[in-house]
């Protein structure tokens, strides 16, 4: 068991804090204030750095890395601006992992490399009206005819919803109840039939395009499909390693707040002196440090196996949940150390923690997080249905 990062980790993670000082930094309050999205320009950089398709194969024009150097990347860069984490998030272990994984050749030659080449972003359609947290509810549906599956349905919470370029969408492919019936397809913006809904405007993460996806008689060619019917359980596995990106955003965020506070206790004076001289604040401090290097170890844990592989849910559920949970904690006493200052937008607290609250039920919800945790332990599957 080995916690030292070798060299080239370490060059990688310095090279992104660099960037993020230099480009991300001076704008990321902009961004939040006037709810701008990651430009194409931003994009753009992070191609030329290699960012984007960290863990795909270099065949297809990514780095050919692994899950753990993503979650080094998305924390470094998500302690200043989760905003601006998601586009490498999105090309390292978002969606485009599962055409990776179970995609055909013809797929992976078509969308892969423009990934890596900051061209498209892939984003997962999975929640619907009435299917979040029972994701085997969902309703929309993909009929077979002749070359094309007609696809009807809504898609609820997309993240990247009117703005990226393609989506994998689940859906049931035949009436087969329960996951059995269920598939994915990928469908590109400005097919027939695919339409958006309206912006979501959400209480943190201001910037983040998020809208319905809305099928109506939406024609996808049959090439499209990437999980046949039966596989849901491949796209679970997948998403498996997608919750350690939404941990890393979370981690990202406590370690932003944490890094904060430091600098603000040594440079704010009270009653003649700084105030990290005070044993209130040195014990909020240490109890932020301690919450972020637990959360941080959990995490690492699970993107190890990810890199082998595929993370057990057990890892990944405790590590998701926990850091989830880290984030609200810890930027919550990084308020209370800036006292009215934390409150004010002067300063980014107040962002990073109404930013912190999203990714509770983004991705699974910590509650769900917790039955995983408990089915795993036990060793059974809970029936959450009513009888």
């Amino acid at each position: 068991m080995n916690f030292q990062l070798t060299d080239e980790q370490r060059m990688l993670k310095e090279m992104v804090h660099d960037f993020v000082e230099k480009e991300i930094r001076p704008n990321a309050q902009d961004w939040d204030e006037n709810e701008e999205c990651w430009s194409q320009e931003l994009i753009n950089k992070y191609a030329e750095l290699g960012l984007m398709g960290l863990c795909l194969p270099e065949e297809y024009g990514g780095q050919g890395l692994s899950a753990f150097e993503v979650v080094l990347v998305l924390e470094e860069i998500a302690r200043v601006s989760p905003l601006a984490a998601f586009p490498v998030f999105e090309a390292g272990i978002g969606p485009v992992r599962v055409l990776q994984l179970f995609g055909t050749e013809e797929q992976k030659q078509k969308y892969i490399p423009r990934v890596c080449k900051g061209e498209m972003l892939i984003s997962v359609g999975m929640t619907e009206p009435e299917a979040g947290s029972g994701l085997t509810d969902l309703k929309s549906r993909a009929i077979l005819d002749g070359d094309h599956y007609i696809v009807n349905g809504e898609k609820r919470f997309v993240t990247g919803g009117g703005h990226n370029e393609a989506y994998l969408v689940y859906v049931r492919l035949s009436d087969a109840k329960g996951a059995k019936g269920i598939g994915a397809l990928v469908i590109e913006k400005g097919t027939e039939g695919f339409s958006f809904g309206k912006q979501e405007q959400f209480m943190g993460m201001r910037g983040f395009p998020s809208s319905d996806l809305i099928f109506e008689n939406c024609r996808v060619p049959k090439e499209n499909l990437v999980i046949p019917e039966g596989g849901f359980k491949n796209l679970m596995q997948a998403f498996d390693i997608e919750r350690l990106g939404n941990a890393s955003m979370s981690l990202g965020i406590a370690q932003g707040a944490l890094e904060e506070s430091v600098k603000y206790s040594t440079e704010r004076k009270q009653f003649g002196k700084e105030i990290c001289e005070f044993q209130a604040v040195q014990l909020m401090l240490a109890d932020m440090s301690m919450k972020v290097e637990a959360a941080r170890l959990l995490l690492y844990r699970a993107a190890t196996e990810a890199s082998n592989g595929y993370p057990s849910v057990l890892h990944a559920s405790i590590a998701k949940c926990f850091c989830n949970e880290i984030a609200k904690e810890v930027t919550d006493l990084a308020l209370q150390v800036h006292g009215g200052y934390g409150y004010s937008k002067e300063y980014p607290i107040e962002r990073m923690l109404r930013d912190s609250r999203g990714w509770t039920v983004a991705g699974g919800t910590v509650q769900m997080q917790r039955i995983n945790i408990a089915s795993a332990l036990i060793g059974r599957r809970f029936n959450q249905r009513a009888k």
